[in-house]
């Protein structure tokens, strides 16, 4: 099994959107070292720390959840159509270049776990969201980064 961070804007998908929803796809990303994580590395059931990125004062970046990887990657729909936000012209149905994976809820923390808790907790040392300049939207995480952060969402 792997572990990763996804995130998203908290505005655009959060993580009770992804509860109302149960499952959703992945969608809408754009960048080929996070396509190929799906295409490549991802498999059913990986667990996922569902991270919510631009945050403000009453939400502040940070982990809000679990989610799982509920199928393999298949193409990303959104690429072939000209009104969607995340069109590609140079891809086709014969021969997609954008890949996605549903993820499904499993649960929000009660206290989600800030970035700068992650960024000041030795315990993390190492893991690609406390990096400088670290913007990539899907990241593998260590399974002891993984239970740690959730160990730390029951006592923060």
């Amino acid at each position: 099994m792997n572990y990763w961070l996804m995130k998203s804007e908290a505005e655009c998908y959060s993580i009770d959107d992804l509860a109302r929803a149960g499952v959703t796809s992945w969608e809408g990303v754009r960048n080929y070292q996070a396509r190929n994580f799906m295409m490549n590395e991802m498999q059913i059931g990986d667990q996922v720390l569902f991270y919510h990125s631009n945050g403000t004062t009453s939400q502040p970046s940070g982990v809000y959840g679990i989610a799982r990887i509920a199928t393999p990657a298949h193409p990303d729909h959104g690429q072939f159509f000209v009104n969607d936000e995340h069109y590609d012209p140079k891809s086709t149905r014969e021969k997609p270049i954008w890949y996605c994976v549903d993820v499904e809820y499993v649960s929000k923390f009660d206290n989600p776990v800030p970035l700068k808790v992650i960024k000041n907790d030795p315990e993390l040392s190492g893991i690609p969201v406390a990096q400088t300049g670290s913007r990539l939207s899907i990241q593998p995480v260590s399974e002891s980064h993984f239970e740690h952060i959730i160990t730390l969402s029951k006592i923060l």
